[in-house]
């Protein structure tokens, strides 16, 4: 008989690459055991490219090197459970930078993932919720025209409402519902809407919507400006969309895409493009971090750059 022939996988070049990283591993600022475990768990993993290969072998050369100074036995079982990867990151990478910890930390959870022998399923990506579409001047002016044709007068004044609440003062859906006439009032050289809920705050209306505001909230007077008796009805603005939305020629109207339309108008009122192409910034979350370290802005400087000279 024959004997059977050993088939040798097939490597990559990056892989081929990646091995030769794995064998050259010896860094002096870890022990040779430490080194060693590192080189056994990393080749385990199979990393596919030298640069992947390199940062498994410098978290996992890391934390041997702490597991030693704690006395723990150097094996993947011990070392890659998530207790100990997270004492590692907590308590022994204070002389690196935040990223880099973060980085040690998901590496290091991608190595355990990847030598468990029946490893969870990874979780699905979900998409990330983007901000709507804003919409055009001509769009909002066309949602207007359509609040002035409406039957009664009433009507009028509570579909013009609903536009100018959201394109002139970012109002959004679930808030809508909850304005009364009282609630807009003329302060601080402007127009003002005092929103309530948990998200309570007085925002200035853009200076285009302030006399359809004014005149609805005259009307209104302590009553919702939008109309109905129970606020929590989810259904009371549905009718005065659809009635902002017959006309073939414009988009469907949507609270959220009249709240994108304020905030876009605002960004650019304040130059907020400008300073995040200036600054290289991309994610709003570093600017939510810069924003909470600047004194509060008093109300007449938010009607001053946001709301304009009240009627």
């Amino acid at each position: 008989m024959v004997p059977a022939c050993r088939v040798e996988p097939v490597l990559s070049d990056a892989a081929r690459r990646a091995a030769v990283v794995l064998e050259r591993y010896a860094p002096v600022s870890v022990s040779a055991a430490a080194a060693a475990w590192a080189r056994e768990v990393v080749a385990l993993a199979g990393p596919g490219t030298p640069g992947r290969a390199k940062a498994l072998l410098f978290a996992a050369g890391r934390l041997a090197s702490f597991a030693e100074s704690l006395g723990l036995e150097l094996s993947a079982g011990a070392l890659l459970s998530e207790a100990v990867i997270e004492r590692f990151v907590l308590v022994g990478c204070g002389s690196v930078s935040p990223a880099t910890r973060r980085t040690l930390r998901t590496n290091l959870r991608a190595l355990a993932r990847s030598l468990e022998r029946y490893p969870e399923p990874a979780a699905v990506p979900l998409v990330r919720e983007r901000a709507k579409r804003p919409y055009s001047p001509a769009e909002v002016d066309g949602f207007l025209r359509l609040a002035d044709a409406q039957a009664t007068h009433a009507r009028r004044l509570r579909a013009s409402a609903l536009v100018c609440l959201g394109a002139g003062a970012g109002v959004i859906a679930g808030e809508l519902r909850h304005v009364r006439g009282s609630d807009i009032v003329c302060r601080a050289g402007g127009v003002i809407v005092e929103v309530g809920g948990a998200r309570a705050r007085a925002v200035p209306v853009l200076e285009r919507y302030q006399q359809r505001l004014l005149d609805a909230a005259a009307f209104a007077g302590d009553r919702y400006v939008i109309g109905g008796r129970n606020p929590d009805r989810r259904n009371v603005t549905d009718t005065l969309s659809a009635a902002l939305s017959t006309d073939s020629s414009l988009p469907r109207l949507q609270a959220g895409r009249l709240r994108s339309t304020w905030l876009v108008e605002c960004a650019e009122a304040i130059g907020l493009s400008a300073l995040m192409q200036a600054a290289g910034i991309t994610c709003s979350q570093r600017l939510g971090d810069l924003a909470a370290q600047l004194p509060a802005v008093s109300e007449d400087e938010l009607v001053a750059i946001l709301g304009g000279n009240g009627p």
